[in-house]
C-alpha cells in the first residue's frame, strides 16, 4: 500500500476531480453536435403520451423565451454528457482509492467501473423506456375527464426527466454498494438475506419516492427490479465471501437453474401467445394483445 500525506491526498483529488470534469466537458461538447437530434429522442416520450392521449398537435410549449435555449442547449447536454462520461467519472474515482488498496484488490478496477458506470445507463435507459413514459402518460391524462387540456412546458418536463433517469441511475448502483459494503466487512449475505424484509420495505418506500406518480402499478414497476438488484448484489457478496474462504460457486448447476427459470418464462410467454393472442409490442408493457 502507498502511503501518501494528508497535502498529497488532497492535490491527487484536485486532480482526478479536474480530470473528471474535463471528461465532462468533452462529452458536452460532443453532444452539442447532436443536440436536436437529442432533443428528438428526449422528447420523444412526452410526443408518444400526448398522442396516444388524442392532443393534437403533440407538442411541448416554451412559455419564456430562454427555455428553449436553455433546455435544448445548455442542461440537456449537460444530462447527456454526465451519462456519456459516467465511464470516466469513475474510473477517476477508482483511481483516487486504489493506491490505498492492496495488489488483489486492484484488480477490481475493471469489473468496478463496467458495473458501476453500466448500472447507471442502463438504470437511465430503465426509467427512460418503460418507468418515465408510463407515469408520463397517467400523469397527462389526468383530469382529461374534467375538461383540462395538457399544455406542458418544456422546463417542468425536462425536470421531470432529469429527476427520474438520473434517480433510478443512481438507484440501479445497489448492487455495486452492497458488494462494495461486504468488500469492506460492514455487511455479509447472511446479515443482507436476515434483514432482507427490512431492505425490501426501504426499497418500496425508495419507490414510492422516486415514482413520478402516486398510483401503486407504477411504484411496482420501479420497486420490483430495485428488489431484484438488491438480491443481485446478495449475490455478488457470496461470491466474493466464497472467494475469501477459498471456496468456489457451482457455475454449472446455477447456470442450469436459470436456464430452467428461462425455459418456463419462455414456455408461459408462448402459451399466453398461443391461447390468449398475446404478441411483443415495440412499447410498454412489450407484450400484449
Amino acid at each position: 500500500m502507498l502511503r501518501m500525506s494528508f497535502m498529497e491526498h488532497l492535490e491527487e483529488l484536485r486532480s482526478r476531480m479536474l480530470k473528471a470534469l474535463a471528461g465532462l466537458v468533452v462529452a458536452f461538447f460532443v453532444s452539442m453536435f447532436f443536440t436536436k437530434d437529442l432533443w428528438r429522442i428526449v422528447s420523444e416520450p412526452a410526443v408518444s403520451a400526448l398522442t396516444h392521449l388524442g392532443i393534437n398537435p403533440p407538442e411541448l410549449v416554451a412559455i419564456t423565451p430562454m427555455e428553449q435555449f436553455n433546455i435544448i442547449w445548455l442542461y440537456m447536454p449537460i444530462l447527456v454528457s454526465v451519462f456519456l462520461g459516467s465511464p470516466w467519472i469513475v474510473y477517476q474515482v477508482w483511481a483516487f482509492i486504489s493506491p490505498g488498496l492492496y495488489k488483489r484488490e486492484k484488480r477490481w478496477a475493471v469489473p468496478f467501473i463496467l458495473c458501476t458506470a453500466g448500472l447507471f445507463i442502463v438504470g437511465g435507459v430503465f426509467a427512460y423506456f418503460i418507468a418515465f413514459r408510463y407515469g408520463l402518460e397517467f400523469l397527462l391524462g389526468i383530469g382529461r375527464d374534467v375538461n383540462v387540456r395538457p399544455m406542458v412546458s418544456i422546463s417542468e418536463y425536462f425536470d421531470l426527466f432529469v429527476n427520474v433517469t438520473v434517480g433510478v441511475g443512481l438507484v440501479f448502483e445497489l448492487p455495486v454498494i452492497i458488494f462494495f459494503l461486504t468488500l469492506l466487512r460492514i455487511a455479509s449475505p447472511r446479515f443482507l438475506v436476515r434483514h432482507s424484509r427490512y431492505a425490501i420495505l426501504g426499497i418500496v418506500v425508495l419507490a414510492a419516492v422516486v415514482t413520478p406518480t402516486p398510483d401503486v402499478i407504477n411504484m411496482m414497476i420501479f420497486a420490483i427490479p430495485m428488489v431484484m438488484l438488491f438480491f443481485v448484489g446478495v449475490f455478488a457478496s457470496y461470491l466474493l465471501v466464497l472467494r475469501r474462504e477459498g471456496k468456489g460457486f457451482p457455475w454449472k448447476l446455477g447456470l442450469l437453474f436459470v436456464a430452467a427459470l428461462l425455459l418456463v418464462g419462455g414456455g408461459v410467454l408462448a402459451y399466453l401467445g398461443h391461447k390468449y393472442g398475446f404478441h411483443v409490442v415495440p412499447q410498454w408493457p412489450f407484450f400484449a394483445k
